[in-house]
């Protein structure tokens, strides 16, 4: 995941920068050189922030995991079809 926030948000800051530089009329050579250095501080961002949704989206889709294997222990012992010290539970 965090490669995609890293490569979006690096494309989109180069974009951004070469669309101003066109609208603006600037020099090709002072364009492309602050665009790289956009899309390489914003790739850098993104990066970071796609590690830190990867962890929580992880985080999350865990805790919901064990949160209904619980459940559905708990409905099994409700029903009597596993013993509450058994080695599965």
């Amino acid at each position: 995941m965090f490669r995609n926030f890293a490569a979006s948000l690096g494309a989109l800051a180069m974009g951004l920068v070469a669309l101003r530089g066109a609208i603006l009329g600037e020099p090709t050579d002072s364009v492309a050189l602050e665009a790289i250095k956009a899309m390489a501080v914003f790739a850098v961002v993104g990066g970071l922030v796609g590690w830190i949704a990867d962890i929580l989206v992880r985080d999350a889709v865990e805790q919901a995991f064990r949160k209904r294997v619980e459940w559905y222990r708990e409905g099994l012992s409700d029903a009597g079809l596993i013993e509450e010290g058994s080695k599965r539970n």
